[in-house]
């Protein structure tokens, strides 16, 4: 496997998505989407969008603003149905310095070797959200054991 992880990925559309992304050519990447490809973002339901050229601007402005940026493939699988699972993340440094550290996963339903619809779960990576016990505390407004 080389470091990467993209060898994890099955052959088709979501593996050639992955080597386009590691080359930055986005005229590859778009390539990869069927014309009226839905993208699903169920934490930030706002974020869906419909349509290939979408995911042309959005990759150019991410290619833009992060030159150094490199994807990576934890696992992968296909399901029974056909759509591929993919744990994965994306590093890189911002143009002002900023280091950019995201990790995920993304559902991907393939139709006619084209990538057609994805529910997208990628997130940048929180190194200072806190314990578990701070997580539970915000999330449910009580402490661990039940107390206020």
């Amino acid at each position: 496997m080389d470091a990467s992880g993209i060898d994890l990925l099955p052959a088709g559309p979501v593996r050639r998505l992955f080597e386009a992304i590691s080359r930055h050519d986005l005229d590859g990447m778009v390539a990869c989407f069927a014309e009226d490809y839905l993208n699903g973002t169920p934490i930030h339901p706002d974020r869906g969008f419909r349509g290939r050229e979408q995911v042309r601007k959005n990759w150019t402005s991410i290619l833009a603003g992060i030159p150094d940026l490199v994807p990576f493939v934890v696992r992968a699988t296909t399901a029974p149905d056909g759509m591929v699972w993919v744990e994965w993340g994306q590093r890189g440094t911002r143009r002002d310095g900023v280091p950019v550290d995201l990790a995920g996963v993304s559902v991907f339903k393939l139709r006619d070797d084209l990538v057609s619809a994805v529910r997208f779960y990628l997130e940048p990576v929180d190194h200072a959200s806190g314990d578990v016990d701070a997580a539970v505390r915000e999330t449910t407004g009580v402490g661990t054991g039940g107390r206020p």
